[in-house]
């Protein structure tokens, strides 16, 4: 529920009123003396989903939008006419309107100093926690993060118009993600030379950073998802604190990432992790525009929803553009996944078919791993690493050259072109690790 009060001009009281009557709207009226220009200022409940179109008969009056005008959240109404007003409102969309959703973007950004402390912050942690490995940890780091309102306002801006709007809201995520990705990577440098972590320490083996080098198109639904949870809660008039820590999730910790890549002198992980931050940005934006647009918000004025119409068009187009682009490399990492994972499944069931010939009896099989030439596709493998065990006191045989002839460790061409296969053959090198157990 919702009371608003505004100033309207004298004269006007007779529309004003007869469009409110015509509502069924209980109203008071106080005649303001204060002023140069003879006004009144009159106050009437109304159900949320009520707010914008009866607004906007009232200025149909010829009352200025930019007229004084409170709308604040009204506790309890008594009133036979309002349970009326309810009911008839019930069947529309639950949403507030659009002056509130306007106003609400604006208060979920918040002032550029603490915006930019926080994002500090928020990258910081991260970042130590990626390097420990430590969820919790990480998932700290997005509560913090301050980065659903720009996103959300550049959206709104598109759709109402609202030019300033938009234009401080593409201006503080470009903002927040360049800080965010310098900090990092001046933190994860001052880490690494400082000593806080091993100096032989394998990025690559850390589960936090290894997840967000090799994004599949999977992670492209966390970013949607949260675009359209930020939106809908936002046109719902409800707390979006717990739909900014998902949008977080999508950004905060691929930052980090790709700050650790520039410290540790790997343009591979930084290239990866960037690439992911992007397309999750596009998506958040894209598809929160999707949704305002859907719920039916517009400017007020039909000129000004004509200039939207063409900037949503245009910049949906724009987005979803670049959303395909950088979504090749995430559908080239899904397909990498999916072929070394082949890969891998082949080898070991090969593994475990030679140790069960004669020759090897008292072999046992412990773990096989392989190791690949870079952390971004298309990989090739480049050691098969075979661990095995032997019974205490006994001369393990030789089982090396057998595995290195087997056709499993040899990783097939793929994706065949007129030109040849982009992806070629490679045969692994197979190293064999002997471990002792108890008879």
């Amino acid at each position: 529920m919702r009371l608003v009060e505004i100033l309207i001009p004298k004269e006007k009281r007779d529309a004003v009123e007869a469009v409110l009557e015509d509502e069924d709207i209980d109203y008071t009226l106080i005649e303001e003396e204060g002023r140069e220009e003879p006004s009144v200022i009159i106050t009437f409940p109304l159900p949320a989903p009520a707010v914008e179109s009866v607004l906007d008969a009232i200025r149909d009056t010829g009352i200025d939008e930019d007229s004084y005008t409170v709308i604040v959240d009204a506790e309890t109404v008594i009133s036979e006419r309002f349970d009326d007003l309810e009911q008839r409102y019930a069947q529309n969309t639950p949403r507030i309107s659009r002056e509130e959703m306007q106003a609400r973007a604006k208060d979920l950004t918040p002032r550029f100093s603490t915006y930019l402390v926080m994002t500090i912050m928020s990258v910081v942690v991260a970042t130590a926690g990626l390097l420990l490995d430590s969820p919790a940890v990480v998932v700290g780091s997005m509560v913090i993060a301050p980065l659903i309102g720009p996103a959300l306002g550049a959206s709104v801006g598109t759709v109402i118009n609202d030019r300033p709007l938009f234009r401080r809201g593409i201006k503080l995520q470009a903002i927040g993600l360049g800080v965010g990705a310098i900090t990092a990577a001046v933190f994860a440098l001052v880490v690494r030379t400082t000593g806080l972590v091993p100096p032989m320490i394998d990025l690559l083996e850390i589960s936090e950073i290894e997840g967000r080098i090799r994004p599949d198109l999977l992670s492209l639904v966390i970013a949607i998802g949260a675009g359209v949870a930020g939106a809908w809660t936002l046109t719902a008039g409800t707390s979006a604190a717990l739909v900014g820590v998902m949008i977080a999730a999508a950004l905060v910790p691929p930052l980090g990432v790709v700050g650790i890549g520039i410290a540790w002198a790997n343009p591979e992980m930084a290239l990866a992790a960037g690439v992911l931050v992007l397309v999750n940005i596009l998506a958040i934006n894209v598809t929160s525009l999707a949704v305002l647009w859907y719920k039916g918000y517009r400017p007020e004025n039909w000129f000004g929803e004509d200039e939207a119409r063409v900037a949503t068009r245009r910049r949906t187009v724009a987005l979803l553009v670049a959303i395909l682009l950088l979504s090749s490399f995430l559908g080239a990492v899904s397909y990498d996944t999916y072929r070394t994972g082949a890969y891998e499944e082949r080898v070991n069931e090969d593994v475990a078919s030679v140790l069960e010939l004669d020759e090897y009896d008292g072999l046992e099989l412990v773990d096989v791993r392989v190791e690949y030439t870079d952390p971004v596709p298309f990989r090739q493998p480049d050691r098969v690493v075979v661990t095995v065990s032997h019974p205490v006191g006994t001369d393990p045989p030789a089982i090396a050259d057998a595995l290195q002839q087997r056709e499993s460790v040899r990783a097939g061409s793929a994706l065949h072109l007129p030109t040849g296969p982009l992806i070629d053959s490679k045969r692994a090198d197979v190293v064999v690790q002997y471990s002792e157990r108890d008879r």
